[in-house]
């Protein structure tokens, strides 16, 4: 195996195990009493302040956005972080960490759907039995059976994770390579975070609780260094070494590794929060897995871009919402 492919790699898969920890560490926070919202926030704030003087120091020309891409990256930031998270982390606060991601796990089903039936692309066959596994690796993660035991908001909000989701990875797709990935990141996390302030009303935050021990399971982590393994691994490193895979790795190979995360969030969760999910659910997760890969691959392949842009935009769409 080529030494750069070795090191995309592994730099997906580190970037994939360090979006595991974002789930966990954020809902020790709202169980602590932060608001969903105010959770989001903290994480993009302390992220796009970590990033915006770390980029400013050492590569201030990629924060130059021209004119003409003001609104896709404002679009950008807009739907592909603060809905996403604000949707993610309100899953979070409602169903264990592994549901909430696979639920997110549906938006490459959806794209899809985006593809077929609004852009009439005409899709191979393992397009509709990837998107047939993931509905039925879903019915399985919320168990119908016996009617849906999962909270219904919880569900909703999950889907709507999916779906923002979704609408970044076709915001992806048109990015062109006029707007540096690091400075679409950096701009991004912070145009989310100011949409959010208003929202999140980071004045009213309990800031003492950034002081005290946050209960992870059975153990209690001092909520400043949860903070900040949130904001500068969870988020930081996770993003940049993300945006360091894409440049060698192809569609498929990065979607398969990037999907590690789901499995890094359900092992994190398991150890610091005690989640587990059922032998259907996990059967549910497979499936998912599956059938959102194979989608994947599916849109990849329908479109006739280059390869060097396919390999931007599906890595980078896997890592939307986190």
């Amino acid at each position: 195996m080529p030494r750069p492919v070795t090191k995309g790699l592994v730099l997906a898969a580190v970037s994939a195990i360090c979006f595991g920890f974002s789930g966990p560490l954020a809902k020790s926070l709202i169980d602590a009493g932060l608001s969903p919202l105010q959770a989001v926030w903290t994480r993009l704030a302390g992220a796009a302040i970590v990033l915006l003087v770390a980029t400013a120091l050492v590569r201030p020309s990629v924060l130059v956005v021209p004119r003409h891409r003001l609104r896709f990256v404002a679009a950008y930031s807009l739907v592909g972080f603060a809905a996403v998270q604000a949707f993610y982390y309100g899953t979070i606060a409602r169903l264990p960490v592994g549901v909430a991601v696979l639920l997110e796990y549906a938006s490459p089903v959806l794209v899809l759907a985006w593809v077929r039936l609004v852009r009439r692309a005409r899709l191979p066959r393992a397009a509709a039995v990837g998107a047939v596994l993931a509905v039925g690796g879903l019915a399985c993660v919320v168990e119908v059976w016996r009617g849906v035991r999962l909270d219904g908001l919880g569900l909703v909000l999950g889907l709507g994770t999916a779906v923002c989701a979704a609408v970044y990875f076709l915001l992806s797709q048109d990015a062109g390579r006029d707007v540096h990935p690091l400075g679409a990141l950096t701009w991004g996390l912070t145009g989310a975070a100011v949409v959010l302030t208003p929202l999140a009303a980071p004045w009213r935050l309990p800031w003492h609780l950034f002081a005290a021990d946050l209960a992870l399971g059975g153990r209690t982590l001092p909520a400043p260094a949860a903070i900040g393994w949130l904001v500068v691994v969870g988020t930081v490193v996770a993003y940049a070494s993300g945006i360091a895979a894409v440049r060698v790795l192809t569609a498929a190979v990065g979607a398969t590794v990037a999907s590690l995360e789901v499995l890094a969030s359900v092992v994190i969760a398991w150890a610091l929060l005690g989640e587990a999910l059922g032998a259907p659910q996990m059967l549910g997760g497979a499936l998912v897995l599956a059938g959102a890969l194979l989608a994947q691959k599916a849109v990849a392949g329908a479109r006739s871009r280059p390869v060097s842009v396919s390999r931007v935009e599906s890595t980078e769409a896997v890592h939307a919402s986190r």
